[in-house]
């Protein structure tokens, strides 16, 4: 199975791992992947349980991912799922 790859600077191959969800159950929605990403993939998402409300990110906008994994990096619950996508 072939995937997507890329150069780094070096011409060193490399294969993304693109996002694939979020664990919502896990997440706290403490907001340091939606700052450490650059590309608009994620938003915030509320939920509304009794008079506390919760907060958690989403994937918004997944095609907008380049495969960076700055958002799993910056977890400290680490809930992302990474994949990398078939040529």
């Amino acid at each position: 199975m072939a995937y997507i790859t890329g150069l780094t600077k070096s011409k060193k191959e490399w294969t993304p791992e693109f996002i694939v969800a979020i664990d919502d159950e896990t997440c706290i929605g403490c907001g340091r992947c939606y700052k450490v990403c650059a590309h608009d993939v994620l938003s915030f998402e509320e939920l509304d349980e009794d008079d506390s409300a919760k907060m958690f990110m989403k994937v918004d906008n997944p095609g907008n991912c380049i495969g960076c994994g700055a958002c799993g990096r910056t977890c400290s619950k680490k809930c992302f799922s990474f994949a990398p996508v078939e040529a």
